[in-house]
C-alpha cells in the first residue's frame, strides 16, 4: 500500500504528468474509479507534485466514491503521506469532504455518495474514469464534456466489448480518442463553440487583491481563506477590534442538523460542521486555544420527534461517532441533570469561543492582512477595474478587484439587493451564577440552549426578536431565557441572570445564508423577458463582487464553508458543496425567483 507510484505511472504518463502543470497555477485531477483506487492515485499524484519542483501552485483530485468506501480509513503505517491520509480520514456520512494537505497546496475532495460527478461543479484539468459494464457512456461523456477545461485530458479503463460504444459517445461530446495499452486516452477539443456556465472572474484577478467587509466569523474565515491562496486582503470593520457584534459572545455552540429527510439545510449544515471541524483541528495544531469543548446534546421538542429522529437516524446510517440517538434516561446521565426528553448526542460538536476562532484565523492570515478598523462603509462602486469602499465622508477607505461582503445586515444595503431580502433579529443571552445548572457537563441545545462556561458559570439564550433594534438588556429577555432552559431540563428550580448581552443576527426568509457571487440585477433587469427561466448560472453577475452574509445562529457552523465556497468561486477551482446547495445559498435566488414569478421587467 505505501508503494503505489509504479502503478500509477503509466496513468499519469497519458496525462502528461508533470509536465502539464508547470503552466498553471491551479491543476484539477477528477478520478471517477468505481474501484475507488483512489488512494494510490491519490498519494502517486501527490508524491509526483512534491517532487516537482515547478510544480503548480495548487494541486485539487477531486474524486467521486460511494459511500461504503469510507468504511475502511488508510492504515497510518510507515509511510508519511499515508499516515497523513489517515488522520484525516472524514466520517462515514454522505456528501462532499475536502481534505487539506501541505498548508492547503494539495487537496484531495472526496465526494461521496450515489452519482456525485454530475452533481460537483468544476472545471478539470485531467480524468481518470473507471468504467463499469453498468455504466452509460453517453450519459458520463456528456457530464465528462460539461467538466473539462480547454485541452483537458481523459483516460478510460473499459474492458473491450464496451470500449467502441465508449469511443464514439466520447467522440460526439468533443473528446479526441485513441486507443493505449487496454484503456481509451483521449483529450477535449470540440469542433464547436462551448458554452460556459461560470461566474465571470475580474479582470486583473492576478492581482490576488481583496477588501473584506465585517471582521466577524464569515470575515474572519473569508480572510483567513484568501491569505491562504496568497491574496492579500484588507479587512475593514466600524468596531475597534474584531468580533464585536455576536461573534463577541462568551460561548457558542456548533452542531450538524438531523432531519427526518436528508433536506438542502440539513445537507449544508453537515457540510459546513464537517468543513468548520477540519479548519479548526488545524488552527489548533498551530498552538491556538479555541476554547472547544466536544460533545453537544440536543433535545427532542417531543417524544414523538425524539422516535422519528431516532429512525432517521438508523435509516440513514450515520455513524455513532456522528450522531447518537439517547433515551431521556441516558440524556440525563450524560448531561448531568435532569433531561425533559430524550434526544441525540452529537460527539463531535460542543461549544468554542467565537472571539477565538476569529483571532485564530486573522493571525493565520500574517502579513497577507491589513485591517483598517473603526472604519464604518457608507457606500461602495466599481471603476470596472476595482471595487472601491467609501466612508460617510466620501473618502476612499480601501480598492482591491474583489470585494465580499460579510457585514450582515448591512450588506444587502451596500450591495442594492433587490427586495430586502434580510432581516434583523436580535438575541439577548444570559449568564447564570451559582445554580442547578453547575452540573451540566456539557452543552445542552433544543428550545433554547445552556452552556457550561466553568466557575460556577452558566450562559443560556437566546431571545428571537424579529426586526427589534433595543441594544439593552432586559429582564424579560432573562426570563424569557430561563423559561426556555426550563422546558429542556427538570429541576433546575428558581434560577436568576446575573448579566446577559444582546447582539443582532442576520436572516433570511428561508432562513438559508447567502454566500457567493452577487448578481448584476442592473443588468439581469435589462434583459430581463430572456432570463424569465433563467437558472442561476445564467445570471449576469457583478465581477468580484461576493457575499457572505445572513448566517442567523450559525455562523460558526457555516462561515468556514462559505469562505472556502467564495474563494474557490474567485480561483476557479472546484467548489466545496454540491451545485445544489450553492444554489440554495446563492445571494441572487431571491432575484432570480422574482424573475421568474414576473415581478421584474426591463427598465
Amino acid at each position: 500500500m505505501t508503494d503505489t507510484s509504479p502503478v500509477s505511472e503509466p496513468l499519469l504518463a497519458l496525462h502528461d504528468l508533470p509536465a502539464r502543470w508547470k503552466t498553471k497555477r491551479v491543476f484539477t485531477f477528477v478520478d471517477a474509479a468505481a474501484r475507488f483506487d483512489t488512494r494510490s492515485l491519490f498519494l502517486a499524484l501527490w508524491r509526483l507534485w512534491r517532487d516537482d519542483a515547478s510544480r503548480c501552485e495548487r494541486l485539487h483530485v477531486v474524486a467521486v466514491a460511494p459511500l461504503p468506501a469510507l468504511d475502511t480509513p488508510p492504515p497510518a503505517d510507515s509511510d508519511p503521506l499515508l499516515a497523513e491520509l489517515a488522520r484525516v480520514w472524514p466520517m462515514r456520512v454522505p456528501g462532499v469532504h475536502r481534505l487539506e494537505f501541505e498548508a492547503g497546496r494539495v487537496v484531495l475532495t472526496l465526494a461521496v455518495g450515489d452519482d456525485m460527478l454530475s452533481k460537483l461543479w468544476l472545471r478539470a484539468d485531467a480524468f481518470h474514469v473507471d468504467a463499469t459494464p453498468d455504466d452509460d457512456p453517453r450519459k458520463w461523456s456528456k457530464t465528462l464534456a460539461r467538466f473539462a477545461g480547454d485541452g483537458a485530458t481523459l483516460c478510460v479503463d473499459v474492458a473491450e466489448p464496451g470500449r467502441d460504444s465508449w469511443t464514439r459517445a466520447l467522440a460526439a461530446s468533443g473528446f479526441e480518442c485513441r486507443p493505449s495499452d487496454g484503456r481509451i486516452a483521449a483529450h477535449f477539443a470540440p469542433r464547436w463553440r462551448v458554452r460556459r456556465h461560470e461566474p465571470p472572474l475580474p479582470a486583473n484577478v492576478t492581482t490576488r487583491e481583496a477588501i473584506v467587509i465585517g471582521a466577524g466569523l464569515a470575515g474572519c474565515a473569508v480572510t483567513s481563506c484568501f491569505a491562504s491562496r496568497g491574496w492579500r486582503v484588507t479587512l475593514i470593520d466600524r468596531h475597534a477590534s474584531p468580533a464585536r457584534d455576536a461573534s463577541g459572545n462568551p460561548a457558542g455552540v456548533f452542531h450538524p442538523i438531523v432531519w427526518r429527510d436528508d433536506s438542502s439545510a440539513a445537507r449544508l449544515t453537515r457540510a459546513g460542521f464537517l468543513c468548520a471541524l477540519q479548519r479548526w483541528q488545524t488552527l489548533e495544531a498551530a498552538g491556538h486555544d479555541l476554547g472547544r469543548s466536544a460533545g453537544l446534546l440536543q433535545i427532542a421538542d417531543s417524544e414523538e420527534d425524539a422516535k422519528a429522529l431516532a429512525d432517521a437516524i438508523a435509516r440513514f446510517g450515520y455513524p455513532r461517532n456522528y450522531v447518537t440517538p439517547t433515551t431521556c434516561d441516558d440524556a440525563s446521565r450524560v448531561a448531568g441533570v435532569e433531561v425533559a426528553r430524550g434526544g441525540w448526542l452529537f460527539p463531535r460538536g460542543g461549544a468554542i469561543s467565537p472571539a477565538a476562532v476569529c483571532a485564530a484565523q486573522l493571525a493565520a492570515a500574517g502579513d497577507a492582512l491589513t485591517m483598517r478598523m473603526n472604519s464604518a462603509v457608507a457606500q461602495i462602486a466599481f471603476d470596472g477595474r476595482d471595487w472601491r469602499a467609501f466612508d460617510a465622508r466620501g473618502e476612499l477607505i480601501a480598492k482591491a478587484p474583489v470585494m465580499v461582503l460579510a457585514n450582515a445586515h448591512d450588506a444587502a444595503r451596500l450591495a442594492s439587493l433587490h427586495g430586502d431580502p434580510t432581516r434583523g433579529v436580535r438575541g439577548q443571552l444570559s449568564i447564570v451564577e451559582m445554580s442547578p445548572l453547575d452540573a451540566l457537563t456539557l452543552p445542552v441545545v433544543g428550545d433554547g440552549y445552556a452552556v457550561p462556561l466553568g466557575a460556577r458559570r452558566t450562559l443560556i439564550g437566546a431571545t428571537y426578536d424579529i426586526d427589534e433594534t433595543d441594544p439593552h438588556v432586559r429582564e424579560a429577555g432573562h426570563a424569557e431565557n430561563v423559561e426556555r432552559v426550563g422546558r429542556m431540563l427538570g429541576g433546575i428550580g428558581d434560577i436568576r441572570a446575573s448579566q446577559g448581552r444582546v447582539a443582532f443576527r442576520c436572516v433570511t426568509s428561508d432562513r438559508m445564508p447567502m454566500i457567493g457571487a452577487l448578481a448584476d440585477e442592473t443588468a439581469a433587469r435589462r434583459d430581463a423577458r430572456r432570463l424569465s427561466g433563467a437558472w442561476p448560472l445564467d445570471l449576469p453577475r457583478m465581477p468580484g463582487l461576493h457575499g457572505a452574509f445572513a448566517f442567523g445562529s450559525r455562523g460558526l457552523v457555516w462561515a468556514t464553508l462559505a469562505a472556502e465556497l467564495i474563494a474557490s468561486q474567485a480561483e476557479g477551482e472546484p467548489w466545496p458543496i454540491e451545485r445544489e446547495l450553492a444554489e440554495a445559498v446563492d445571494p441572487a435566488r431571491f432575484f432570480l425567483r422574482a424573475l421568474r414569478h414576473g415581478e421584474i421587467g426591463p427598465p
